[in-house]
């Protein structure tokens, strides 16, 4: 056990198989960002722009940040469960689903509204 200051809690190697699960956790929501990512580069550059001339990159901007969001949010977490590991304290509640859910949910409210102005053209 490493002391690494005065009131700051012991830390010691958790065990590989938490460490690993924790580094998996983390590169799954880093597929998730990349695949956010991915679709707001396409829906900026491929979708048509006949209905709607801005609705292209008005979809495809907020899934660039949300995919940017989720990729440092998952970094927080990992870092935040790797630091309870070692400290051996209880690992600290998720931000990741409220994140993701709050970021579709926007995207949601944005596709429906670059729908509905395409179709209302």
């Amino acid at each position: 056990m490493e002391h690494h200051g005065v009131g700051e809690p012991e830390e010691t190697e958790p065990d590989v198989r938490f460490t690993y699960a924790n580094e998996r956790t983390f590169l799954a929501w880093n597929r998730t960002a990349l695949a956010l990512l991915a679709t707001g580069v396409a829906a900026s550059e491929f979708l048509p722009r006949h209905h709607f001339p801005g609705g292209p990159r008005a979809l495809g901007i907020p899934l660039i940040a949300l995919g940017a969001l989720v990729a440092v949010t998952s970094l927080t977490q990992w870092r935040a469960n790797e630091r309870a590991m070692r400290r051996q304290l209880p690992l600290p509640p998720s931000r990741m689903p409220l994140v993701l859910a709050v970021g579709i949910a926007v995207m949601a409210v944005v596709a429906a509204v670059v729908v509905l102005v395409g179709a209302a053209r």
